[in-house]
């Protein structure tokens, strides 16, 4: 059985706080690419394996995926195994919630392997214990979510146009990020309401100037190539670049997959990995 894992990008992100569980209130619009992994699972014998193509991916519980085919089965008291093969193409640990998204298919493959006949409601839940991207990939399409990213409310799709992602090569700590963020003085996040407008309105070039990532100032600070990327993104050609998550992938929108090729091709950014796709 083969299933797609597809990669995020945040329009816009703001952090509105720390809650009283620790983790942050957040209010951000994501939009999932063509960009995927596949997992591929398959039945094994009262046990669960978990394997990848990426070097960088632990094997076994360190994984996300191990961590939510272990829960799905425990919680639905199934005693059947799975071997699941992690076919990657999204950059690992670049702000464009690949890990998320390999647990996500990880759950709706299970569900259907092992015959659980799992609500979406139910799968929403494991998924949101797991990660707080995982239901946004669960979910597939544009939304704005809020809480910790598991509160979602649909939006119009904002499929079809053009995404250029570059990786820098290095990672960053999400949890390192959100701490130096809380050391800093608040400053006036993105105009969500207005980003959500855009969106509906499939206006690239507002949106383009409307953008706003909360993080990027922070994992700009560590890292000044962020905002190198960003500049030669728009000289290149797009609409308009911004940081992904926590970073440090940046991506840059266009009016569509030519305009895209055309400004990844455009590029010269020594040591980063360059990726030309698309909204679906």
């Amino acid at each position: 059985m083969m299933v797609k894992a597809r990669a995020k990008i945040n329009l816009s992100l703001d952090v509105l706080g720390t809650r009283a569980d620790g983790y942050h209130e957040i209010l951000t619009v994501m939009q999932p690419l063509e960009l995927h992994d596949v997992l591929e699972a398959g039945p094994l014998e009262g046990d669960i394996r978990v394997e990848s193509s990426h070097p960088e991916v632990p094997s076994g519980p360190g994984n996300i995926v191990y961590r939510a085919a272990d829960l799905i089965r425990r919680e639905f008291r199934c005693g059947a195994g799975a071997r699941i093969f992690i076919h990657k193409k999204i950059p690992v640990a670049a702000g464009l919630a690949g890990g998320s998204a390999d647990a996500a298919a990880a759950l709706r493959a299970l569900n259907r392997l092992w015959a659980l006949n799992a609500a979406e409601e139910e799968l929403f839940r494991l998924g949101e214990a797991i990660g707080s991207d995982v239901p946004f990939c669960l979910l597939g399409r544009t939304a704005l979510a809020g809480g910790r990213g598991e509160l979602l409310t649909p939006l119009p799709s904002f499929s079809g146009f053009g995404v250029v992602l570059v990786k820098p090569p290095f990672g960053v700590s999400t949890a390192r990020i959100y701490r130096l963020y809380d050391s800093l003085p608040a400053v006036p996040g993105p105009d969500t309401r207005a980003v959500v407008k855009a969106v509906e309105n499939g206006d690239l070039k507002a949106l383009a100037g409307l953008m706003g990532n909360a993080l990027e100032r922070v994992t700009a600070s560590l890292h000044p190539e962020i905002m190198e990327i960003k500049k030669a993104l728009v000289a290149a050609g797009a609409a308009g670049a911004m940081m992904s998550g926590s970073g440090p992938a940046v991506f840059g929108l266009c009016a569509g997959p030519d305009e895209a090729r055309f400004v990844a091709s455009r590029l010269n950014l020594p040591g980063c990995q360059v990726i030309a796709t698309r909204t679906v």
